[in-house]
């Protein structure tokens, strides 16, 4: 954008010398590129944005080196000397697509005197690269250059009729263009037409015929909003680029039209013109302006620097924001509509930091708050999918839709929801479990060659409750048949029951809902005694076990298969554990691995209860490593193996201190669940470990 000092001096005080301006006009964000003189005048080159185009015109330019240079602005108030002919009475304006063209003013001025343009008009003209026509067509470029809003003028006479009707072309219609060529118009590019033909490609160019030329008495000023996707499309069709379209296309003050045809009204009333009484503007849909909430701390936030609030206020207003002073230090900031590139807090933030220098704001990275993730954040399902997918189980989606045989077989205690037009008599119920969907799945890749599966899903299950539809969301996993492919070193292994428990595990280890506990709780659809439930903060969040042989076989399944599922709605439901940190130990830990005779009756879950009740301190870990039964085993009993890990955050424990602890633990689990230490089977690894 070709910026003239002398014009810009009309709209503010300039007392800087073009070199320092330049400078400063740098330090806000616009590079002048060249700088020349002509005629007496300097014209700076200024390089713009896409996104700012009220900086196309001089007035524009102006009201940011007034905000810079604490000036005040002076905006072109334009002075009418009407006729009492209305303009609705000289011109009927029909707007037949509002879409592409928002908003539409027109006004008539008669008895123009066309001839050479003034000296001060001639030099505006030319400082802008261009050659002068004649005073009417000098005045429309002047009011472009100078607001960046666009005005067409039209030879009122040479209209085929006083209509003026906005609408889009028509297959096969033609114009004959001000630079002489002839355009066939697309169906979907907008025109300016009059009663006959197409005068106008709207927004791009205007048609030969209806130029004003030196017979013209009479103008019509066209000031109008434009859609700029539908302008750009045009031009770029055609291959054409006028200064009028570059300005639609970056979208022009849809507020502004009114004020530039009055602005041209009132210069061609230096020539003898004289405009008809009332403006026609066409404006069906008004456009809300946009407001943003500004905090003074959030400025602070984002520059690392405080910002004194007064000179956010007086700059912000010296660049046409109004501003509501709001509690806690902040402003309801009412955007300018000229200022199409705002739309959120960060804009404003940015403006106030270009006018308060880069150079400024410290060269400091701030500090960093972190946030743990919220309890209910939707990522859960992906890390629960991460997890199982790395204890080799593979993701898989089922039909929501299941067979009402089948679903019978599963004996659950939910009522299925029917579905009133069923595609198919073995889709006609809503799921109540997830487990159909996995055996189907098993059942196809069996009979396909597969000797092993280990699959899980996320997805929901419907039953109704009383009278009322219930939806809910699950987790299932199944296994079954070998684990891993063929391996000459090493025999494949059988998935059981402890591989879908252990990855239900660390799906709960790994969303940090801990603790959990498990517990012997019979099921419908696991084998008797074979069955688990999951609880968390005393709810039942899950179960798992081996599915009856009869659900199996009703699949085609032989071979024994292990399920789980969880209620996500209630496990999410709930709050996780919070993040802790551990520091990395500085002492060695002493490992002590001892074998019980346990009853049969005893589980994991009732020895780990057990030794975490007694709080021992200095106990780090402790973990089952060995199951043994036999022969040589007293009836009804066991051998259980566990590993303790001790380790002191103060020092280096003694064997003494260890000892303690290791008999506090074998007298508990002696009393509480008549465990007693197998003969020779303390093992004392005194090296300790790191």
């Amino acid at each position: 954008m070709k910026i003239s000092v002398d014009w810009l001096k009309e709209y503010v005080d300039v007392g800087i010398s073009p070199s320092e301006l330049r400078e400063r006009l740098t330090m806000i964000g616009f590079v002048a590129e060249a700088m020349e003189e002509r005629d007496g005048d300097i014209v700076l080159d200024v390089e713009t944005y896409a996104n700012r185009p009220d900086t196309l015109g001089h007035l524009g330019m102006a009201r940011e080196v007034a905000a810079m240079l604490d000036l005040p602005l002076k905006t072109p108030a334009p002075s009418l000397s009407e006729l009492e002919e209305k303009t609705s009475d000289a011109a009927d304006v029909q707007v037949l697509d509002e879409a592409l063209c928002p908003r539409y003013c027109g006004l008539v001025v008669r008895d123009v005197n066309v001839g050479p343009s003034p000296d001060w008009l001639r030099r505006r003209i030319e400082a802008m690269g261009l050659n002068p026509v004649n005073n009417v067509v000098d005045v429309s470029n002047f009011i472009l250059f100078a607001t960046a809003q666009p005005v067409h003028f039209f030879d009122l006479e040479k209209l085929a009729g006083p209509t003026i009707v906005v609408r889009r072309a028509r297959k096969g219609e033609l114009l004959r263009s001000l630079d002489g060529r002839d355009l066939a118009l697309e169906p979907d590019s907008l025109v300016i037409a009059d009663e006959a033909r197409p005068v106008a490609l709207a927004g791009v160019i205007g048609g030969e015929e209806t130029a004003v030329g030196e017979s013209t008495h009479h103008v019509f000023i066209e000031s109008a909003h434009f859609d700029p996707v539908s302008v750009r499309k045009t031009a770029k069709a055609l291959g054409l680029q006028t200064d009028a379209s570059y300005r639609f296309e970056r979208e022009t003050d849809v507020a502004f039209p009114p004020q530039a045809a009055r602005l041209a009204a009132s210069l061609l009333g230096a020539f003898g013109g004289r405009p008809t009484s009332g403006l026609v503007d066409i404006y069906p849909k008004p456009r809300k302006s946009c407001e943003c909430r500004l905090r003074q701390k959030r400025v602070a936030e984002l520059l690392g620097v405080e910002i004194d609030a007064e000179f956010i206020r007086k700059l912000l207003t010296a660049l046409g924001f109004g501003l509501q002073a709001q509690p806690r230090q902040s402003w309801l900031v009412k955007v300018p509509s000229f200022r199409v590139d705002i739309e959120r807090e960060a804009d404003l933030v940015e403006e106030i930091a270009r006018f308060y220098g880069y150079d400024r704001i410290p060269s400091v990275v701030p500090p960093l708050k972190i946030i743990e993730r919220a309890a209910s954040e939707e990522n859960r399902p992906d890390r629960a999918a991460q997890v199982l997918l790395q204890q080799g189980f593979d993701e898989v989606l089922t039909y929501s839709f299941a067979d009402t045989e089948r679903q019978k077989i599963l004996e659950l205690p939910r009522r299925p929801i029917d579905i009133r037009n069923p595609v198919s008599s073995k889709a006609s119920q809503l799921r109540t479990s997830l487990a159909g969907g996995l055996l189907e799945t098993m059942a196809w890749n069996l009979n396909r060659g597969a000797e092993g599966l280990q699959i899980f899903e996320f997805g929901h299950v419907y039953f109704q409750e009383e009278e009322a539809h219930r939806e809910q969301t699950a987790l299932a996993l199944a296994a079954m048949g070998r684990r891993g492919g063929a391996h000459w070193l090493a025999r494949p292994e059988e998935t059981g029951f402890f591989h879908v428990k252990g990855a239900v595990e660390a799906v709960m280890s790994r969303l940090r809902f801990e603790p959990f506990r498990f517990q012997h709780l019979e099921h419908p659809i696991f084998e008797e005694g074979s069955g688990l439930t999951l609880f968390y903060k005393g709810d039942l969040v899950g179960r798992l076990g081996r599915l009856r042989r009869r659900i199996t076989e009703a699949y085609g399944i032989k071979d024994d298969v292990h399920y789980g599922e969880l209620d996500l709605d209630a496990l999410f439901g709930k709050t996780s554990r919070p993040f802790q940190f551990s520091p990395v130990p500085k002492f060695p830990a002493v490992v002590r691995d001892l074998a019980f005779l346990v009853p049969e009756s005893a589980t994991f879950q009732d020895i780990k209860d057990g030794i975490e009740k007694m709080a021992l301190p200095n106990l780090e870990s402790f973990d089952l490593v060995d199951r043994f039964a036999g022969a040589s085993l007293p009836a009804g009993r066991v051998s259980l193996a566990f590993r303790f890990v001790f380790r002191s955050p103060g020092g280096t424990l003694q064997s003494a201190e260890v000892d303690r602890l290791q008999g506090r633990i074998v007298g508990h689990l002696r009393t509480a669940l008549k465990m007693e230490l197998r003969e020779g089977g303390e093992i004392d690894n005194r090296a300790g470990k790191n």
